[in-house]
């Protein structure tokens, strides 16, 4: 014989409605379609426990439906811990250890990695990323190697610890959903000037003031000929930076 099929919470709860009302066992379970002892059962429990939640059951194999739900709740946002699963399935009835839920995402190749952080970048980041990528994807090799790049960093002496996990399946760590993003700001912090070819490192320079086009400028006089000879670039170099408005700034003309 068959396992019966589970009777809806929904269904639990017009069969005590019904009960409230008057109707007999026998009618509700014929107006409902549900055998009569589970009439019973569901009656018994709600007067002497006051609830029509379903007795839950614990240890045994999840099914199909419940499988697909995990995978499902997973996939929509990887950042659900498996103790929120697991509460979400004690909602409909189902008690799993947390083991259990992880050996199903673990079947479905998802499997609890951390989240890698990557800057929070914007759509016109993105397009103007883009716009560079497919400019310069033609250039020789020997183009790179004359080419210096710069840029500020804000480090952060007492950094945010926020290390989270995430579901996801190999291959998927840099999908927008399964990382951190993260922005240059926070307290207690020193800002740097740097720069880098395909030689090495150059100069480093420690950013004492808020930086200003002044200070920008200031920097790239004292350090960025100093690289560019540290790093024996060509005759025909070319200097790398963003579109920082201090970066666009009129008064670097004269740098040369």
């Amino acid at each position: 014989m068959g396992k019966s099929k589970e009777i809806s919470q929904d269904r639990r709860i017009k069969i005590v409605d019904l009960h409230k009302s008057g109707s007999s066992l026998g009618e509700i379970s014929k107006r409902l379609k549900v055998p009569r002892s589970s009439v019973q059962t569901i009656v018994r429990k709600y007067k002497h426990h006051g609830t029509t939640q379903p007795s839950y059951r614990s240890g045994r194999r999840l099914s199909p439906r419940d499988e697909h739900t995990l995978v499902r709740k997973a996939q929509i946002n990887p950042r659900t811990t498996a103790k929120d699963l697991v509460k979400m399935l004690e909602e409909t009835g189902t008690k799993v250890s947390i083991s259990s839920v992880k050996r199903v995402l673990y079947r479905h190749n998802l499997k609890g990695r951390s989240a890698r952080k990557k800057p929070l970048l914007q759509n016109h980041h993105k397009k103007a990323r883009l716009q560079f990528a497919t400019a310069h994807g033609d250039k020789y090799h020997t183009f790179w190697r004359n080419v210096l790049w710069s840029d500020e960093t804000k480090i952060e002496l007492f950094a945010h610890n926020d290390h989270r996990y995430v579901w996801r399946k190999k291959g998927d760590a840099c999908k927008l959903k399964n990382t951190i993003p993260t922005m240059k700001h926070g307290g207690g912090s020193i800002m740097l000037w740097g720069c880098f070819a395909r030689g090495g490192s150059g100069a480093l320079h420690k950013i004492e003031d808020i930086m200003r086009r002044e200070n920008y400028v200031d920097i790239l006089k004292q350090r960025h000929k100093t690289s560019f000879r540290k790093l024996k670039l060509g005759h025909k170099w070319v200097f790398e930076m963003d579109n920082d408005p201090k970066h666009t700034s009129n008064r670097q003309n004269g740098l040369r």
